[in-house]
């Protein structure tokens, strides 16, 4: 955990960096595990670049609409996390809500497969190049079956973190993760995006057996309930369903500014589908952070506490960002070579990082933030930051992109970044101050 309640003793005044380190300490798994998803990510992405240019835009198309409906699966089942937390003591009481849980999920995610097989349809409806098009192939439907999967088995290892059983997570993700790395090594110089979803699939199926596994043995529980609980489904739907719409909101206006990229055309799309993929590397920090934060605020003993964690959380996912923004400026060129040997997607790439490392910091300090606001279970706030940020976005994007292209693109997607951070802050500081009571070791 970032910092337990053991910790903060009654009397007892709280050093500033003792929770930067207890944070960096007692979650590293967390970095571990998403630096693995990162790492498939990754390679995925530069095999691609290196065969073609259009195949590296197919897959940034098709994934532009996974992100979002992946988003609403794990934004449903992480609404449970401020609920679990607070059942550490009683780990089948939590498996109980990981139950009810996975009932919202599975609606969202059958739901958001049917948008994933519909991702050709889209992706003419917004003007993708033809010869991009052609390179999908059976990748939605793989990538359908991906979210399938996720929303029956998901939320495991969220629930491990709410435990305080940071460290298990690492035995399902490094294999699965290892798994992936080798499909895609040997499936996707022969198969194109087609052997990056035949990898995806069968990594995800091993790390929810291997997560469910784990967790059933933590908490000595059974398997899949057939008996739904709608009272406690409806508590965890009012915490989940607006982070769910909240990152509905924010990835499928990321995904439209893809698409509005490949209206530039294939090497526009090719070098955002680049500066994304970095952008997950150097947002791990904040994945990682945001994952942990969110059970320790609902656990915080009072407001002050709640800040402080937040402050903590906050500071290491700003030196991550400010350190990749940098590494970028110094080194950009080199990194983008690993991705791709095209001239025109390398030039576009270097001119955009400056814009990049903004909208980065901006970007991952908005996902602590959003993660603390679900915490104090004000996760409407942040849905509400989100419509109006990506609102304002979405107007201006395509206008941006057609007059000044990728630079006008990102430059309106680093602004939205900034202005919905800024609203976030104001709303976590309030809120904050407003939790003056405590209940059942919970900020009400």
């Amino acid at each position: 955990m970032i910092l337990s309640r053991a910790v903060v003793r009654p009397g007892f005044r709280l050093s500033w960096p003792l929770p930067i380190v207890c944070c960096c300490t007692r979650h590293f798994p967390l970095f571990l595990a998403g630096g693995a998803g990162i790492v498939a990510q990754v390679v995925g992405t530069s095999l691609l670049g290196h065969q073609a240019t259009a195949r590296l835009a197919a897959f940034a198309l098709v994934s532009a609409v996974l992100t979002p409906v992946s988003a609403a699966v794990s934004g449903g089942l992480r609404g449970m996390s401020p609920f679990v937390a607070t059942c550490r003591d009683r780990p089948d009481e939590a498996l109980a809500l990981l139950k009810d849980a996975r009932w919202l999920s599975l609606g969202l995610g059958a739901a958001g497969a049917g948008v994933v097989l519909c991702v050709p349809v889209i992706a003419r409806i917004g003007g993708a190049p033809r010869e991009v098009i052609a390179e999908f192939g059976a990748l939605p439907l793989l990538f359908a079956l991906h979210v399938l999967l996720s929303a029956v088995g998901g939320g495991a290892n969220g629930a491990l973190v709410a435990l305080g059983r940071s460290r298990l997570v690492l035995r399902s993700s490094l294999p699965s993760t290892a798994v992936e790395v080798v499909l895609l090594l040997v499936l996707a110089p022969s198969m194109g995006v087609e052997g990056v979803g035949v990898a995806l699939v069968t990594s995800t199926a091993l790390a929810l057996t291997v997560s469910n596994t784990l967790l059933l043995w933590q908490c000595g529980g059974s398997g899949w309930s057939p008996r739904p609980r709608p009272r406690e489904i409806l508590r965890m739907a009012k915490v989940g369903l607006p982070m769910s719409a909240t990152l509905v909101v924010k990835f499928t206006a990321l995904g439209a500014v893809t698409y509005a990229a490949a209206r530039t055309g294939a090497h526009g799309a090719a070098a955002h589908a680049v500066l994304m993929s970095l952008h997950g590397i150097v947002g791990l920090a904040s994945l990682a952070t945001g994952q942990a934060l969110t059970p320790e605020i609902a656990r915080a003993a009072t407001p002050r506490e709640a800040r402080r964690l937040a402050r903590a959380a906050l500071t290491i996912v700003t030196g991550a960002a400010l350190a990749g923004g940098l590494v970028l400026l110094r080194f950009g060129e080199e990194v983008f070579r690993l991705f791709t040997s095209d001239a025109e997607v390398l030039a576009s790439a270097v001119a955009l990082v400056p814009l990049f490392a903004v909208h980065t910091v901006a970007g991952n300090c908005g996902v602590v933030l959003g993660s603390a606001l679900m915490g104090l279970r004000r996760s409407s706030w942040n849905l509400a930051t989100a419509v109006v940020g990506y609102g304002l976005l979405a107007l201006v994007m395509t206008p941006m992109a057609t007059t000044w292209g990728m630079a006008g693109l990102w430059t309106a997607l680093t602004v939205a970044s900034v202005l919905i951070l800024t609203a976030q802050a104001v709303i976590f500081v309030r809120n904050v101050r407003l939790s003056a009571s405590v209940a059942g070791g919970q900020v009400t």
